[in-house]
């Protein structure tokens, strides 16, 4: 929710680290279900057509997908999003193309799939990406890592992926 003009997490933000009278409000620039409930449902939408899972053509192994301790360490500060959408909901260019933009939760969790050394699909992954609003109107404000309760940072996720674009078209 947005306390005191900042989009966070209530069970983490304490009463005294606001002076005064607190505000509390729903996240902002999100339809209102009732009372501090956004509608959460365009969000959850764009997550599912990024297809947030393993997807593999190879056969499933007989116990699990093994991965090296350094692809590992690449999905660090990607995997530890609780998807509260705060970094989204903070995000003007989300304000402004929310239908069309996918925004930064979304395309943290897009990278931590392209990102994953077990995952085939990175090219398909990136095609669904090739779109003027899905990936490209982010303009890099970096709200999103400012505001972001776990300290990821979305923004470089989304640089990761404008630069994979880039080098797969070279």
């Amino acid at each position: 929710m947005n306390i005191d003009g900042a989009n966070t997490l209530a069970c983490t933000k304490s009463c005294d680290e606001i002076g005064g009278d607190i505000k509390i409000y729903p996240l902002p620039h999100m339809p209102v279900v009732k009372d501090l409930v956004p509608d959460l449902s365009v969000p959850y939408a764009q997550l599912s057509s990024i297809q947030p899972w393993l997807q593999t053509v190879t056969p499933e192994p007989a116990t699990e997908w093994k991965q090296s301790r350094e692809d590992r360490a690449k999905l660090d500060g990607l995997y530890e999003c609780i998807l509260c959408f705060c970094c989204q909901t903070s995000c003007p260019s989300y304000w402004w193309n929310g239908e069309r933009y996918l925004g930064p939760a979304v395309l943290l969790q897009a990278y931590r799939w392209i990102a994953d050394s077990r995952d085939e699909a990175t090219g398909e992954r990136l095609d669904n990406l090739e779109d003027p609003f899905r990936l490209y109107r982010c303009h890099t404000i970096m709200n999103c890592t400012q505001t972001c309760p776990k300290g990821l940072n979305p923004a470089k996720a989304i640089a990761e992926i404008k630069k994979m674009m880039v080098e797969r078209q070279v």
